[in-house]
């Protein structure tokens, strides 16, 4: 079954994504690690106090966008908590004496900063937004990302995955996806699999974003990541899935959405994850030569000539695009003059990332 099912979305790729493997060369921005949410698996969120404990001051963002500049990458990824501020008074304290009123409006500026003094391109991925907080992005940003995880509401439940996590719960997430769907925002999201959810309700999943995509065309990809067990965390002795799971997923989003770009990232399946281009996919994602995956900490990035060799080995083209593919570019660049000057000068012919040699 899972080879025939492989050769069907190896087929689709061909067709609609051929011979061609994208990624985006990134420096990673963990701008807060405070959250309010206390999901089941994770180990980035933080309470203040606790060891680790930290939200990125502007002199260090701009330390790690300039050393990302010379290292040839074209995206400031950033990641943070959920509004941490709604619970912690202690970061209401540090946005003010940063000069800012939330940490969305933080997030905000450091986007135009890093967009003004700099030549890479903001991705920020802040949790739930409202309608015009996801607008106020789109000017300042050419992507923006939320992952919806699932569409399971079992998993708010207590012990589950979500349980204590009142920003997974998934109509929520699937507000946001639409909102920006309505603002032509083009938009990066996907599922997290393993976390308890059934087989019916990971493709209620995929089906839930085709929708959006269908309805609105600003779904620009498609992340399948994969659970992966931390200690320390409630989930530390969860079950991972195993690469045949991973692979069937992989090929049923690319038979479900056969015409868009479909995502996973290659150190979580590390070191075998050259096998994930048989399951159809078209991306590797955000990859950094300088900065761990703040989310997966233990799992590192494989080096970016190593991404190369075994892309090829498998016959396919390995390219550089930038944090929004080339066919969004168009529908990103009209949010802002800001914006459409910026990504015109960091795009080839293509629409793909110059080509420029590090330092």
């Amino acid at each position: 079954m899972l080879p025939s099912l492989l050769s069907a979305a190896q087929l689709a790729r061909a067709r609609f994504k051929p011979g061609v493997i994208t990624y985006s060369r990134k420096v990673f921005l963990p701008l807060t690690n405070l959250c309010r949410d206390y999901c089941g698996y994770c180990t980035f969120r933080r309470d203040p106090g606790e060891p680790g404990a930290h939200t990125m001051t502007p002199d260090e963002v701009m330390e790690v966008v300039r050393a990302g500049e010379r290292m040839g990458c074209t995206e400031a990824l950033f990641s943070l908590g959920d509004k941490p501020e709604l619970l912690f008074p202690q970061m209401r304290d540090t946005l003010r004496r940063f000069g800012y009123r939330s940490t969305l409006h933080y997030l905000e500026a450091m986007c135009e900063k890093v967009l003004r003094e700099s030549s890479l391109l903001p991705h920020p991925n802040p949790g739930l937004m409202s309608a015009e907080w996801l607008e106020r992005l789109s000017r300042v940003a050419p992507s923006v990302g939320l992952m919806l995880e699932t569409t399971s509401a079992r998993l708010l439940a207590k012990g589950a995955a979500h349980d204590n996590a009142p920003d997974k719960e998934p109509a929520k997430r699937l507000r946001v996806i639409e909102d920006a769907g309505r603002r032509k925002i083009p938009f990066t999201t996907g599922i997290l699999i393993g976390i308890g959810e059934t087989l019916e309700e990971r493709v209620a999943s995929l089906l839930a974003i085709r929708d959006l995509h269908e309805r609105y065309g600003h779904i620009q990809e498609v992340i399948v990541q994969n659970f992966r067990a931390k200690s320390g965390t409630p989930m530390a002795h969860w079950p991972e899935p195993d690469r045949g799971e991973m692979l069937r997923t992989l090929a049923v989003a690319r038979l479900l959405m056969p015409e868009m770009n479909i995502q996973a990232p290659p150190n979580l399946s590390d070191p075998h994850y050259a096998v994930l281009l048989d399951g159809g996919i078209n991306d590797w994602g955000g990859v950094s030569p300088l900065t761990p995956d703040f989310i997966n900490p233990e799992k590192p990035w494989p080096h970016l000539e190593q991404l190369h060799q075994r892309t090829e080995a498998k016959g396919f083209e390995l390219r550089q695009r930038l944090p929004v593919y080339p066919e969004f570019a168009e529908q990103a660049a009209a949010h802002s003059e800001l914006l459409a000057d910026r990504l015109s000068a960091a795009a080839d012919a293509e629409g793909f990332a110059q080509k420029k040699r590090a330092a």
